[in-house]
């Protein structure tokens, strides 16, 4: 009596995992997307000192999403994933800013809270709420929780967004992204080298570069990161500082 072919064991097992993982992985919080995720090494700096601490970083390369934005219309948002852990010995609140930096057409964004825009990212890279992502107003209300050593890691997930970069510069292709508040580092340029003035103030801050392979006709664009992530001592441009303006427009020209 003829019939169908039986399938091999082999075949059999691969075609229920494709069937179930994704459905384990739902009911669980996470996506095939998840597995991109990059984590940043911590890095010794010569003006870090024995009570400069710095929290763990991992991120997922930036994208971009069209969101109806209330009193906006229609938008082209930009978003990065990342995720937050302290393996720090006491908790530490972040309070972050995350300053995106295009490199070929020398402008400065820093991310904005867009409730719309954090709905349609959830919907996205979180669709049964398990991670809780937070915007940069609401990951810094309660300190980051210490994960214990050989503990599992006590993760706190957030979203940087920026609304402003594809309306002013939709076909940049090169930038960076700083990422200040996983550090308490600060220091300050020695006035002796800038002919007397007072010296820059510099802030321990994460730099994260990046290369757009397509223009601004395919939003499914793909951006991809260019190691190494660094740790630096970026001039912080206070008021009436000139020399963090001075510093602000190196890291444009790099």
């Amino acid at each position: 009596m003829s019939g169908a072919p039986v399938p091999s064991r082999s075949r059999f097992v691969a075609c229920l995992l494709l069937a179930t993982v994704p459905a384990l992985l739902a009911t669980v919080g996470l996506t095939w997307g998840q597995f991109n995720e990059r984590d940043v090494k911590k890095q010794i700096n010569a003006q870090d000192t024995d009570q400069v601490w710095m929290l763990d970083f991992r991120f997922k390369d930036p994208r971009l999403i069209t969101v109806d934005i209330p009193g906006r219309g229609k938008r082209v948002v930009w978003y990065m994933w990342y995720q937050v852990i302290n393996n720090t010995k006491e908790a530490r609140t972040f309070i972050p800013d995350f300053e995106l930096v295009t490199l070929d057409k020398h402008t400065a964004h820093h991310d904005q809270v867009l409730p719309k825009a954090e709905e349609a990212i959830k919907r996205i890279e979180d669709p049964t709420g398990y991670l809780d992502i937070k915007n940069s107003v609401t990951i810094a209300s309660h300190p980051i929780p210490v994960t214990k050593p050989d503990a599992a890691p006590r993760v706190v997930t957030g979203v940087a967004i920026w609304d402003d970069v594809f309306q002013k510069e939709p076909d940049t292709t090169r930038f960076s992204i700083f990422v200040s508040g996983l550090s308490n580092g600060w220091s300050r340029d020695d006035p002796k080298e800038k002919d007397g003035k007072e010296g820059a103030v510099r802030r321990k801050t994460l730099q994260l570069n990046f290369k757009r392979l397509r223009d601004r006709a395919h939003l499914d664009t793909e951006v991809k990161f260019l190691p190494p992530s660094e740790w630096i001592y970026r001039a912080v441009p206070l008021k009436g500082d000139e020399n963090g303006k001075m510093e602000k427009e190196k890291d444009k020209e790099k």
